[in-house]
């Protein structure tokens, strides 16, 4: 009787801090970031990657995790990074980093979706750029909004690219700046997958065009 499930794969399996420590490595090699006293990008990095691939929030990140800073102090040091295109920039060279060789110069089904993020507090003025207005869902009509850019493959996602969506841009030119994001990867477009918020003859005509 089979105890567990055969291996995927006749590779080794990475470890859980092989992971961070590679992810890390990662983001340091790309993210040009500064931080202001004794703290290092190394624990902000950890911290962060903490709260996200659990889906938790910073303050009960700080709380777990040992000689890190407080949920205000990690958003301190984050308040310092203003310049929003650049840190675009060097988010997507790190996700483009890794990616395996199967995912560029072939053709892949691609998907471009629009995130909102609820918005409550008061936004400062770099924030308030990025603020846009949708119809009312989980206690608030104000949203950040992210689109993101990614290969469906073998029923995993594999993200390329993602865009911080300022005031102002139409859907036509979210989609055109995703699809230009991922030129250089030579990734050839399959199939194209849009969720309800590209719903629109612009976008359309912008597609067959």
């Amino acid at each position: 009787m089979r105890l567990s499930p055969a291996s995927l794969s006749a590779e080794p399996a990475l470890t859980d801090q092989q992971t961070l420590t590679a992810a890390v490595d990662t983001l340091r090699a790309h993210l040009d970031w500064e931080t202001h006293g004794a703290v290092s990008c190394t624990t902000l990095f950890e911290v962060l990657i903490w709260a996200a691939s659990r889906g938790d929030s910073l303050e009960h990140a700080s709380e777990m995790l040992e000689d890190v800073p407080s949920g205000n102090g990690i958003r301190y040091h984050l308040s310092k990074l203003e310049d929003m295109s650049q840190l675009e920039a060097q988010l997507n060279q790190t996700l483009q980093a890794k990616l395996p060789s199967q995912i560029v110069n072939r053709r892949q089904r691609l998907a471009i979706d629009l995130h909102l993020i609820p918005d409550y507090g008061k936004a400062s003025d770099v924030e308030g750029r990025y603020l846009s207005r949708s119809a009312a869902k989980s206690g608030t009509t104000r949203f950040f909004a992210y689109a993101s850019v990614y290969v469906i493959r073998a029923q995993q996602r594999v993200t390329l690219a993602v865009h911080a969506v300022p005031q102002g841009e139409t859907r036509v030119a979210t989609l055109t700046y995703r699809l230009s994001a991922i030129e250089p990867l030579r990734v050839n477009v399959q199939r194209l997958y849009l969720d309800r918020e590209y719903n629109s003859v612009k976008v359309l005509r912008r597609l067959q065009s």
